[in-house]
């Protein structure tokens, strides 16, 4: 059976009562939520609300309809940074952002409409709070920063930035990505006005689902328009939530299996979840970190990572690991630029980028060992050996599994 550790791209598996509801979610909700008087309407209605009350929960959104569902959380960040900004603001974020908050911010910047400054970080890939203080200015408008690399896994200090932010009156936008459903996050505590998430991955649901938190402080422009099933009549979008920034029939079924992920998540805890997940990472970084031919990125210290590991063995390619660690030993890792090159760019690893190894909650401990195990056997492998020579391999390429 095939080893899968790229919970950082989604989560694999789902808990089990996702596989086992969606099928009658589909047979009894086939009516489309919002859009009828009827029954069967109104017990789709029923579950995204459900679903939204849950998510706020989990989050600790005051009110349940700031709770926004998008298509992911690419869909989340483009809906927030396209919905606040304005011609003449100003933008702090950092190098280490996913290309779903660069390129939106890198394509206003070019086009002349915003000023961006992109704060630097640390070897271990932290941002340093005290960097974005000095980058705040008086036109700054919106702060954006991941909640965790996906690259290093290192973890950022958001509330201390958050209430920087707050304190300055611009608007805080944190991607989170790669900590929704694996690390608490409470929006009022860290002062995030903008919380964007995906629902395939640490919240366990599945692909095309995700959502925008929409604090009180925010006012976001609609970038999608359309129906609604409510306030037909009006000419343009309605402005109260959910429905200003909720145009079109949404993912029913996806949305229902959110619903029974996050239920299994509050039912056991983020806390616990994490405690989990950094006892495999513990695993993984303990085994490799010892061999002299594997080099480990990201944060020596467990307290501030997440259960994301990018390693490189010296005198191979990323991309030539992944894909012999699959054809050999049936083991699923991430091998390139993982959509962040920046954050290459700052720990030394452009052009090629890191193989990344994501463990999640459902990752048997013996898995994280056959892992560690070819790895080390890949290394001693090379051992001796200069340049940039791949392990044997028929189609390794950077760009087949770049990403």
């Amino acid at each position: 059976m095939a080893v899968y550790l790229d919970n950082a791209a989604t989560s694999f598996p789902k808990p089990p009562r996702v596989y086992e509801r969606l099928r009658g979610y589909l047979e009894r909700f086939g009516g489309c939520p919002g859009r009828g008087s009827y029954r069967m309407a109104k017990e789709a209605e029923a579950v995204l609300e459900e679903t939204r009350a849950l998510l706020a929960e989990l989050f600790g959104v005051k009110e349940p309809r700031r709770i926004i569902f998008t298509l992911n959380a690419t869909d989340a960040l483009n809906m927030a940074i396209k919905g606040s900004l304005r011609p003449g603001d100003h933008v702090v974020t950092t190098v280490l952002e996913h290309n779903s908050v660069a390129r939106p911010l890198n394509r206003l910047e070019r086009k002349g409409l915003i000023q961006v400054t992109r704060v630097a970080a640390s070897s271990e890939g932290f941002i340093d709070p005290a960097d974005i203080q000095r980058a705040l200015s008086a036109r700054t408008k919106l702060v954006a920063v991941l909640h965790a690399s996906n690259v290093t896994g290192s973890l950022q200090p958001v509330a201390q930035i958050g209430r920087m932010v707050r304190e300055h009156g611009a608007v805080f936008l944190v991607d989170a990505a790669q900590t929704a459903g694996a690390v608490p996050i409470d929006v009022e505590d860290a002062c995030i006005d903008l919380l964007a998430f995906p629902g395939h991955k640490a919240l366990l649901g599945l692909p095309g689902t995700g959502g925008l938190c929409v604090g009180p402080r925010t006012q976001l422009t609609p970038w999608r328009e359309g129906g609604t099933g409510v306030l037909s009549e009006l000419p343009l979008q309605p402005e109260a939530l959910p429905y200003s920034l909720e145009a079109g029939s949404p993912n029913t079924l996806g949305l229902a299996g959110l619903r029974e992920s996050v239920q299994f998540i509050l039912q056991y805890g983020v806390a616990w979840i994490r405690a989990h997940e950094l006892s495999l990472t513990k695993r993984l970084l303990d085994g490799l970190r010892a061999h002299e031919h594997i080099t480990v990125y990201g944060p020596s210290s467990l307290e501030h990572r997440i259960a994301v590991v990018s390693v490189n063995i010296a005198g191979c390619s990323p991309a030539a690991v992944a894909e012999w660690l699959d054809r050999t030993h049936g083991i699923a890792v991430r091998a390139g630029l993982h959509c962040a090159p920046c954050a290459h760019q700052a720990i030394g690893t452009f052009p090629e980028g890191t193989v990344r190894i994501s463990p999640g909650y459902f990752t048997p401990p013996g898995e994280i060992d056959r892992c560690v195990e070819a790895l080390r056997d890949a290394a001693d492998e090379l051992a001796g050996h200069t340049g940039r020579r791949a392990i044997p391999s028929s189609q390794a390429t950077a760009e087949g599994v770049a990403g």
